[in-house]
C-alpha cells in the first residue's frame, strides 16, 4: 500500500504559477544595435514599439516537462513509502522459572520410565520437564538448579528447544549433596527482576527438605508472593523416607500456599505426568501480539524519474537541433538553434 509521510508537503505544487502570474519578470540590460532602417522593420512586423521588456516564451512541451518535472520533486518531498503487509509477532506474555533439585538424593531409583525401565528421579523428571516445555509455546523459561547452592542453568529465553537440550545435560549430585531450596527461590526471585511479563511462576520439584539454605523457604516465598510471583511446589519421592532426604510436605504446602500456587507430591513418573498435566491447565496462555508493518522508502522513484525526463528531454532536443543542421546544410541553408528549439 502507497503512503505519504509528509502529505502537506503537495501544497507546494501551485508554488511555480503563483511565481509565473505574481512576480515580476526576469530583466537584464543588453547591448543593442541601432539599425537606420528601424521604422521599416516595424512597419513590416506591424509590432508597435514602447518601452519595456521582451518576454520570452517557451513552447508547450517544454512547459509541460518543467510542470512534469516539479511535479515529481514535489512526490519526493511527500516522502512516499511502500507499507508491507503487517508481521505478527507473539511476544511471550509469561516467565515461567524451573527449580529442580540436583541433590545426591535425587539419584535415587525409584521411577519407572515410559519404556518399564527403572530410572532415578533426575532421568524422570528430566524425560516429563522435556514434555512440558514442548508445550509452553509463547512462554519465556528459565531453569535453577540446587544442591548445596542455587545455580542458573537456563536464563530466561523463549528458545524452548535450548532450555530442554541443557535441561538434558543435568545430572545427579552435580550441585552437591545438600537441598538449599530457600536459596533456590532467592535466586529465582532477582532473575525476575528485570521481567516484564504479566505473569510470572516458579515450580518447584525437589525430593527432601531444606538442609542448608540462608533464607528459610517459607519466608522466601513470602517476597516471591509481595512482588507477584506465584510458587507451585511437587514433592518428588516416598513420603515415608527419614533423615536428612525425607519429604518436608508440610514446609512444600506452606510455601505453595504463601505464593499463592498449588503443592503437588509425585510418587512415580505416571504421578509427575499428572502433575504437569494439571499445571498445564490451569497455567492458561497469554501472549501478547505484537504487530508490525514494514515501510520501504520509495522517495527516490520521483527523483529518478525526474532526472530521466529532464535528461532525456534535453538528448532529444540536442538530436533534433543537430538534424536540423545537417539537412539546411545538404539544402544550402542554415537554422539557428533558437528556431530549433523554439
Amino acid at each position: 500500500m502507497l503512503a505519504f509521510a509528509y502529505p502537506s508537503a503537495a501544497l507546494a505544487t501551485p508554488f511555480p504559477l503563483l511565481v509565473y502570474l505574481l512576480a515580476p519578470a526576469h530583466s537584464e540590460r543588453r547591448a543593442a544595435l541601432l539599425a537606420p532602417f528601424f521604422g521599416r522593420l516595424v512597419s513590416l512586423t506591424g509590432e508597435e514599439p514602447r518601452e519595456g521588456l521582451v518576454v520570452g516564451r517557451r513552447g508547450l512541451w517544454r512547459t509541460l516537462v518543467l510542470s512534469l518535472c516539479w511535479l515529481l520533486a514535489v512526490a519526493a518531498l511527500m516522502r512516499p513509502q511502500w507499507i508491507e503487509p503487517p508481521l505478527h509477532r507473539d511476544k511471550p506474555a509469561r516467565d515461567l522459572m524451573l527449580l529442580v533439585d540436583l541433590s545426591q538424593s535425587m539419584e535415587t531409583k525409584d521411577f519407572v520410565d515410559a519404556n518399564g525401565a527403572t530410572v532415578d528421579r533426575v532421568t524422570a523428571v528430566k524425560q516429563v520437564l522435556g514434555d512440558f516445555l514442548s508445550k509452553r509455546k509463547g512462554d519465556r523459561v528459565g531453569i535453577i538448579v540446587f544442591g548445596d547452592a542455587p545455580y542458573v542453568l537456563v536464563p530466561f529465553t523463549a528458545d524452548l528447544d535450548l532450555a530442554r537440550r541443557l535441561l538434558g545435560e543435568m545430572r545427579a549430585g552435580m550441585a552437591g549433596p545438600r537441598t538449599t531450596l530457600g536459596d533456590a527461590i532467592g535466586l529465582a526471585i532477582g532473575a525476575f527482576a528485570n521481567s516484564t511479563a504479566k505473569t510470572k511462576t516458579i515450580i518447584a520439584l525437589t525430593d527432601g527438605n531444606d538442609t542448608g539454605s540462608r533464607a528459610p523457604p517459607v519466608e522466601a516465598a513470602a517476597v516471591a508472593h509481595d512482588r507477584g510471583i506465584g510458587i507451585d511446589t511437587v514433592a518428588i519421592g516416598d513420603p515415608s523416607t527419614i533423615g536428612e532426604e525425607k519429604l518436608d510436605e508440610a514446609t512444600l504446602r506452606t510455601i505453595a500456599e504463601s505464593a499463592g500456587g498449588g503443592y503437588y507430591r509425585a510418587m512415580d513418573r505416571k504421578g509427575l505426568e499428572d502433575i504437569y498435566r494439571r499445571l498445564d491447565s490451569l497455567e492458561t496462555r497469554l501472549v501478547d501480539t505484537v504487530t508490525f508493518r514494514p515501510k520501504r522508502e520509495i522517495y527516490w522513484m520521483p527523483l529518478s524519474a525526474a532526472l530521466v525526463v529532464s535528461m532525456g528531454v534535453e538528448a532529444l532536443t540536442a538530436l533534433f537541433v543537430l538534424m536540423r543542421e545537417r539537412a539546411a546544410h545538404r539544402s544550402g541553408g542554415s537554422v539557428s538553434p533558437q528556431a530549433a528549439v523554439s
